[in-house]
This record gives C-alpha cells, sequence and structure tokens, in this order.
C-alpha cells in the first residue's frame, strides 16, 4: 500500500504486478535490482545476496544498500510479528486494501485467515468482488 501511496504523491505510475512478477518493470529507478535484492534477502544464498547488492548499487547508488536492507528488514520483522501473534488488519486498513489485495493475490496467503476469521463479512465482500473465496 505504501509503494503505490509514494507512487501517487510523486506522480510516479507504478506497476504493481511487478511485486508479484519480476519479469514486468515496476516503474521505479532501479525497480528491477532491488526486487532481486529483496528476493535475495530472504533467502539462503549468500553469492545472490553480494550479486544483487553490487547490482542496486550500480542501478542507483551504494546509498541505496542500508536502505533497502533496512526497509526489507523492517518489512519482514513486522510481518513476522503479525503472524506470530495472529495479529488481523483492522477494518479500515481491509477496507483501503481490498483492490491491492485481490490484485496480488495476497488474501490467497494462509496467515490471511488471521484476518477473515475476525471480519467474516469482508470475506464475503472479497468473494463477490473477485469471485472466488479465500483459501484456508
Amino acid at each position: 500500500m505504501f509503494l503505490r501511496e509514494s507512487g501517487r504523491a510523486t506522480d510516479t505510475d507504478i506497476n504493481l504486478d511487478a511485486l508479484m512478477n519480476p519479469d514486468l518493470d515496476i516503474g521505479v529507478p532501479g525497480g528491477t535490482e532491488l526486487l532481486a535484492f529483496a528476493a535475495a534477502i530472504i533467502g539462503n544464498d549468500a553469492i545472490a545476496l553480494d550479486a544483487a547488492r553490487l547490482a542496486v548499487a550500480e542501478a542507483i547508488g551504494p546509498h541505496a544498500i542500508p536502505a533497502a536492507s533496512a526497509i526489507g528488514a523492517n518489512f519482514s520483522k513486522n510481518d513476522r510479528i503479525a503472524n506470530g501473534c495472529g495479529i488481523p488488519f483492522n477494518p479500515i486498513m481491509l477496507k483501503a486494501t481490498t483492490e491491492i489485495r485481490a490484485q496480488l493475490g495476497l488474501n490467497d496467503f494462509r496467515s490471511a485467515v488471521n484476518t477473515f476469521k475476525h471480519f467474516p463479512g469482508d470475506r464475503q465482500r472479497l468473494k463477490s468482488l473477485t469471485g472466488h473465496s479465500l483459501a484456508v
């Protein structure tokens, strides 16, 4: 959601589908390299991580390495905490992210059940919007 809003604020056309399909151009400088770096930091291949780090530095500068690393670590930390606690989305965020969750297939992740078990009405609304129900 933040990437989409940042794009709007800077009048940048962000292709969110590239988050799930790395063959697409995301629309930000160094986007391809940043997506490869994001994949590498959650992987277990040190050589791929080194290559991705160098590619980001070459594409948008060495200053981007600590920033991208901190952002990736923070997202991973927040996600793990929320999943571990079973924290559901709140109703405001659920409503604000309906389209993007459907577009990126986020409702199909197993942890989405943490939200929909607390807000079953939104599960029905999702089914009416997308034509399929949440995979649980």
